[in-house]
């Protein structure tokens, strides 16, 4: 690995700015889901544990700028105290005379919540002046929040070249996930993109035919496939103005070597919803839509997934939230459970469809790794350079 981590820091005494993902669900004022919080926790913990200050830096919603009371961080402090299990102390700025006195007052072993980053313009612009202010308070920076390192933010870039940087826990598991499996891999290695458009995804694709052996391509996006090979999709979700990229796509793959799995048989009904009459068809009538991936398609995914290796998984097969159209992908996430527990397969899935139609299926805790990052997760996949990775490389 080409950074710092945790293990490689003396914290002891040091007011040690942690950069994590806060952004949570809040209802009425409470938390809803903790799960961001809980992630960061292992990082939290082990610099008090070392004898530091942890202090705190985070963003909440788009403030763009200016101070908005709906996205203060506040509400979000009971429930960083209720997984820690331990006081949090809350400064109602991030930089200025609030955020120093409330870190002069920190002792080795406390927390410190300073109040959202993006309250201030400089945050988003990567300010140098911001950054200073944000490093004047600590002796130590810690990035844990992959799901940000896509933007380079005054907290998220600039600070890793001011103070001696490292990854936090998350951070760490996260990048080395993913060099596991886009990296240096075990071959073969599959993909699994599925998805409503390929709009979003024509850049990743467009990655992944150069560096995976199997491309599996589902979900809505796949209709866009198909239509461009001249196979009818009826109303079926499509993307009909990318025909000419898609069989671009498929032309780069075949020039890789990257074998790429289209349905070959499609579950089609006439409208969305639980329990409507289906149907399996090989050529999608024109009234109907195709909802999920035949058996047949399913079986031959799983024939790619049974002498996979490695398996980066990002999008759901068919329309997984309505019974009976998750039965290709639970029976293909099923599979990569099995092998991922009997340790035969790597297995990463990011995204929040992703993540939510594995929890579904029941086996979302099975897989080797689980990315809640979203952009970031999506452009490392596409391979570009996130700048809050490059940051802690450079500082190594």
């Amino acid at each position: 690995m080409r950074w710092k981590t945790l293990d490689d820091m003396d914290f002891a005494g040091k007011a040690v700015l942690i950069r994590v993902d806060l952004n949570v669900p809040v209802e009425n004022g409470v938390v809803s889901d903790d799960t961001r919080i809980r992630a960061v926790l292992p990082t939290i913990r082990h610099v008090i544990s070392a004898g530091g200050k942890a202090v705190l830096l985070a963003h909440f919603g788009r403030p763009k700028g200016q101070p908005v009371p709906e996205m203060s961080l506040a509400p979000v402090r009971p429930a960083l105290e209720a997984v820690l299990g331990e006081p949090v102390g809350f400064a109602g700025d991030c930089i200025g005379l609030p955020a120093k006195r409330a870190v002069a007052d920190l002792q080795p072993g406390q927390v410190l919540l300073l109040e959202n980053t993006r309250f201030h313009a400089g945050e988003e612009t990567n300010d140098a002046a911001f950054a200073a202010a944000l490093g004047a308070l600590g002796e130590a920076y810690v990035n844990d929040a992959f799901s940000a390192a896509h933007r380079a933010h005054a907290s998220t870039e600039a600070l890793a070249h001011l103070l001696p940087a490292c990854a936090g826990r998350l951070m760490e598991g996260e990048l080395r996930a993913l060099e596991g499996a886009l990296g240096n891999p075990e071959r073969p290695v599959v993909a699994i993109v599925g998805g409503a458009k390929v709009s979003t995804k024509l850049d990743l694709l467009s990655n992944l035919v150069t560096r995976v052996d199997d491309l599996v391509i589902g979900g809505g996006m796949a209709n866009t496939f198909l239509a461009a090979q001249g196979r009818p999709v009826g109303r079926s979700l499509c993307e009909h103005d990318l025909g000419e990229e898609a069989r671009a796509i498929l032309a780069r793959a075949e020039e890789t070597g990257c074998a790429v799995h289209l349905p070959v048989d499609l579950v089609v009904a006439r409208e969305l919803a639980a329990g409507v009459p289906h149907e399996v068809v090989t050529e999608c009538p024109d009234d109907a839509m195709i909802l999920d991936a035949g058996p047949d398609s399913a079986a031959a995914i799983m024939a790619v997934i049974e002498r996979a290796r490695s398996l980066i998984w990002n999008g759901p097969l068919g329309a997984f939230e309505v019974e009976p159209f998750d039965a290709a992908t639970n029976a293909c996430a099923v599979l990569a459970a099995e092998r991922t527990k009997a340790g035969h397969l790597l297995s990463i899935a990011g995204g929040g469809d992703t993540v939510a139609a594995l929890n579904r299926a029941g086996v979302a805790g099975d897989f080797s790794y689980l990315s809640t990052a979203g952009g970031a997760f999506l452009e490392w996949m596409e391979g570009r350079t996130l700048p809050g990775v490059a940051a802690l490389e450079a500082e190594r």
